[in-house]
This record gives structure tokens, sequence and C-alpha cells, in this order.
């Protein structure tokens, strides 16, 4: 039960915060929607701010289960350059959705009036995603001619997957978070993560056109 309350708070909070921001939003129209006693909220949360990033924390959580899920479905993938490009492109899909946009968009906006708050969101989206992806680019490390490219031996993943992330991800998270049209930006993803997965191969000696 408690844990069910404490979803239904969370989930009340984060459209309270989409439709008002942190700013306009109240705890009381928190504890309306969630059908919840603000003491009830108050015992969780000792004020809107953490009740905020607690529901950028459950945000950054789903997502990091599914860059999880999508390096499992990578492994279909018969050479790096398809386990890559299958991962990066299910890591965007997935991202380039109204809520996740929004929600950081919201994070975002606090910047200025919550600092240390915007930047602990930043951190762990950019820690928890890299950490998936240096675990993918280290399973690929031990095959084949792979497991001789500098740029992928265990003492250089934690960089090299930060790189992936700037090249072939972010990217395109950033057009979206800046106000394009998130339609046209999924259809887009097919064919520019296949030429950024190429341009990073190509950076680690790997091969690929390294064309941008």
């Amino acid at each position: 039960m408690a844990g069910e309350v404490e979803e239904r708070i969370l989930d009340a909070a984060q459209r309270v915060f989409l439709e008002r921001g942190l700013e306009g939003a109240s705890v009381d129209e928190i504890a309306e929607a969630a059908h919840a006693g603000k003491p009830t909220i108050y015992a969780r949360y000792p004020h809107k701010e953490a009740l905020f990033a607690a529901v950028m924390e459950r945000m950054v959580r789903r997502r990091t289960a599914i860059v999880a899920a999508s390096r499992l479905s990578a492994e279909a993938g018969s050479t790096i350059e398809e386990r890559l490009t299958i991962f990066a492109t299910l890591i965007l899909k997935t991202a380039l959705v109204d809520e996740t946009i929004d929600l950081v968009r919201a994070a975002i906006a606090e910047a200025r009036r919550f600092p240390n708050l915007a930047s602990s969101v930043h951190r762990l989206i950019r820690e928890r995603g890299a950490n998936e992806i240096a675990r993918l680019l280290g399973e690929l490390a031990e095959s084949g001619d792979v497991a001789r490219t500098p740029a992928l031996a265990p003492d250089r993943l934690a960089e090299a997957a930060q790189r992936f992330a700037e090249l072939v991800v972010q990217p395109t998270i950033m057009r979206a978070l800046f106000g394009e049209d998130l339609a046209t930006l999924r259809n887009e993803i097919g064919p520019q993560v296949r030429q950024a997965v190429n341009f990073f191969l190509a950076a680690c000696g790997l091969g690929g056109d390294a064309r941008p």
C-alpha cells in the first residue's frame, strides 16, 4: 500500500508539474489530484522541490531501465555497426516522447532558481545513460578484432561512452528540447543514427565513414 500511495503522489505531481511548472504548482493541487492529504505528502517530501526531484528521479530510473533493455536488444545485430545502430535507435525512439522531453524542459526552466536541482537531473541522465553505453561497448570490445582497438580499451570505455552519447544520441535530444517537432525528429532517427554510428566507428579506428 505504501508503494501504491507513493506512485499515486508522483503520478499526480508529474501531471501538475508538466501543466504548471515547479513555480506554478502547489502542494494543495497535487494533494487533490493524488487523493492524498498534505501531511501524507510532507511525510515523504519535505517541500515542493523535493517532490519535483523525486518525479525527475523516477523518470531517469525508468529511462535507464529502457536503455538497459535496448542494450540487450542490440544483441540481435550481427556486426558492431548493427548493434550500435539498434541500441541508439531504441534509445532515441524512447526519449522522443512528449512526457520525457517536457519533464526535462521543466527541470531546465528551473535552472536559475534551483541550479542544484537542474544539474543533478542532468548528471543522473548523463551518468546512467553513459554507464549502459559503456557496458555495451565493453561487451563489443571483448570480441574479435575490436578487442585490439585502443579507443575501446577498458580504461577508456567511460570516455568512449561519453563520446558516443555526444555524437549519436544527444544532438537529436537537444533539437527536441529546443522545440523541434517530435514526429519529424522520430522520422529522421534511422538515417541520422546510421551516419553518426559510422562516424563514431571511424573515429575509433573500426572502419565506417568519417565524413559527417
